[in-house]
């Protein structure tokens, strides 16, 4: 049996909302498509009747770049962001972050979009795209908007976006400037599982004299049931001097306020705040020591 009955390449995001419209909820947008067919081939999501592939909607697969803020199409791969310099340098959590998706053909073909409109809370783009402050540029109820990122999210694998009549068109952030660095780390199930114990990703700034942090913003997930901001453990950190001790702090301020569930996919509670504290050991020091020298060096990215 087919799992769909037509199937739609539109040329403008406007054609894209017309045909959702025409079919009141028996279409789905499609763009990678590598979580998508899936969940209608296991039953998760009903067999729609026509699928809505924006990836021919001009723009909506490129990167543009103005100034210092860096702007990615919905139909933007995985791969194209690992390939991208700028990203690397100045992105460089999310380079990093993208470069795990799973394998390469995944991240051939799976879009940050699709990462984005899973809403789940361990999404690895997700994360460091929250890390990074990224906007969302949506179609949602008719009108198009820029939104906070984490303002689409309402529960684990549900979002504010209606896949059925809702567009998720981009994303805008702001590229590292002058003593900014970024970093992301994930623990995996060694059985290679493909669903991550926990990922991190974080984005620091450095005072003038390169020895205390300015400001950052922290990504833990899944620690709760949306992406959200680890923000006590951001609060410790500002205005105090880069080094083990800071790290240790942000690490016990994580201990009180972080409550990651138990889980009979990934690992238990108590395994996965320990997690939480490794994964701050390695990512802060990481991206401070990338804001302090200016130079940024993904590791990890195409690891199988």
């Amino acid at each position: 049996m087919s799992l769909w009955t037509h199937y739609h390449t539109p040329a403008t995001v406007d054609e894209a909302l017309t045909l959702l419209a025409g079919y009141q909820g028996r279409a789905r947008v499609i763009a990678g498509g590598t979580d998508l067919l899936l969940d209608i081939r296991h039953g998760h999501t009903p067999r729609p009747d026509a699928l809505v592939d924006i990836t021919r909607i001009s723009g909506i697969a490129t990167l543009r770049q103005d100034g210092d803020v860096m702007a990615l199409g919905a139909g933007v791969t995985h791969a194209q962001i690992v390939a991208e310099p700028v990203l690397s340098a100045r992105a460089t959590c999310l380079v990093e972050s993208c470069g795990v998706v799973g394998g390469p053909q995944v991240r051939n073909v799976g879009t940050i979009g699709g990462n984005v409109a899973h809403a789940l809370p361990a999404g690895d783009g997700t994360t460091s795209l929250v890390a990074l402050d990224a906007e969302a540029d949506v179609v949602l109820d008719g009108v198009r908007q820029w939104l906070p990122l984490r303002a689409l999210f309402v529960g684990p694998g549900q979002s504010r976006l209606d896949q059925t009549r809702d567009l998720l068109v981009g994303f805008r952030f702001r590229l590292c400037g002058p003593r900014e660095g970024s970093a992301f780390k994930r623990i995996m199930r060694p059985q290679g599982v493909a669903l991550p114990i926990l990922g991190c990703a974080a984005w620091v700034r450095l005072d003038e004299s390169g020895a205390r942090y300015d400001d950052l913003r922290i990504c833990i997930g899944p620690v709760s049931k949306v992406p959200s901001r680890a923000e006590a453990v951001e609060e410790t950190l500002r205005g105090t001097t880069v080094g083990a001790e800071a790290v240790e702090r942000a690490v016990s301020v994580a201990r009180e306020t972080l409550r990651p569930r138990t889980s009979k996919f990934r690992a238990t509670a108590e395994y996965r705040q320990e997690m939480v504290e490794v994964l701050l050991r390695r990512v802060l020091p990481l991206a401070a020591e990338r804001a302090r020298t200016g130079e940024a060096i993904p590791e990890g990215v195409g690891m199988e």
